[in-house]
């Protein structure tokens, strides 16, 4: 069975940094696709990054591109994601999420999800 669990969320000042651990369990497959999403209150969850690991290449959100960095992942143990130069509108839930087949832009091509952690950005 897959088990995801984030952990690193908090309160963290605009302009700073976090980095998001993703511990994974149970992948029985080197091909499952790991990546991240994100849900902010009364909105709906955005895919932020996605890393096919049949062929190795990582996908990014355009509006996440240069801030968030995801990595980890090929030992099927530890993920992370790294956000830099955090805004106010970086403030949801995050999830670490995996599927069965490749890297899909829409939350329902995504077989396992972890419980999610909290970020909040606040001065």
């Amino acid at each position: 069975e897959v088990r995801l669990v984030e952990s690193g969320g908090g309160l963290v000042q605009p302009g700073g940094s976090l980095r998001l651990p993703c511990q994974a369990s149970g992948f029985a497959r080197d091909d499952l696709a790991i990546g991240w999403f994100r849900q902010a209150p009364g909105k709906g969850r955005e895919r932020l990054s996605c890393l096919d690991r049949e062929i190795g290449v990582t996908y990014y959100r355009d509006s996440v591109k240069g801030r968030f960095t995801m990595s980890g992942g090929n030992d099927k143990n530890t993920m992370y994601l790294q956000i830099n130069s955090l805004k106010p509108e970086d403030s949801a839930v995050y999830y670490c999420v995996a599927a069965d087949g490749f890297c899909s832009d829409y939350e329902t091509g995504f077989d396992y999800w972890g419980q999610g952690t909290q970020v909040t950005v606040s001065s």
